[in-house]
């Protein structure tokens, strides 16, 4: 975390990997909502659906945009890597969905400003929270697994960030 508040190239890195997992967040509950609500799939299931989507966008616009320089590695060692963060980060995931939600859905239905719609709000309150600690995860794992390739200060951020 040091890294990150003491180095300006870290810092451009966490914050364009921040906007691709906004993004991929928004992927991740539009289908989540689209899959419970059009599907009638659990919460479960159209949450680890949307996920796998949400990281095939996040693989391809980090490696890309947020590490281009890391390109030295070979495309599918490096997404196999990135594959197994995530994973990992689907496990992290699961319980919170699983056993969060039900929570929280219970609290809102007892609420009288939110019981009209409390699963709506219970299951994207409990999925947002999932992906804030998600992100967490995967950001400093990739950083020093999957993006490891990548020099602390390199001459190309340098560049960008001149421009």
């Amino acid at each position: 975390m040091t890294m990150i508040l003491s180095n300006p190239d870290e810092r451009v890195r966490f914050t364009k990997f921040a906007i691709v997992g906004a993004l991929g967040s928004a992927i991740d509950i539009v289908g989540m909502n689209l899959l419970v609500a059009l599907a009638g799939a659990s919460l479960v299931l159209a949450g680890s659906i949307s996920f796998i989507i949400a990281t095939v966008s996040n693989f391809t616009w980090n490696r890309l945009w947020t590490y281009p320089e890391s390109r030295s590695k070979p495309l599918m060692g490096q997404m196999l890597q990135f594959s197994v963060v995530n994973t990992i980060g689907l496990c992290i995931r699961i319980p919170i969905l699983k056993f969060g939600e039900p929570l929280l859905d219970q609290y809102l239905l007892n609420m009288p400003y939110a019981a009209e719609h409390h699963t709506f709000i219970s299951h994207n309150l409990t999925l947002a929270f999932a992906i804030g600690v998600v992100m967490l995860w995967n950001f400093f794992v990739n950083r020093y697994w999957t993006y490891n390739d990548v020099a602390i200060n390199s001459p190309r951020m340098r560049r960008n960030r001149s421009q």
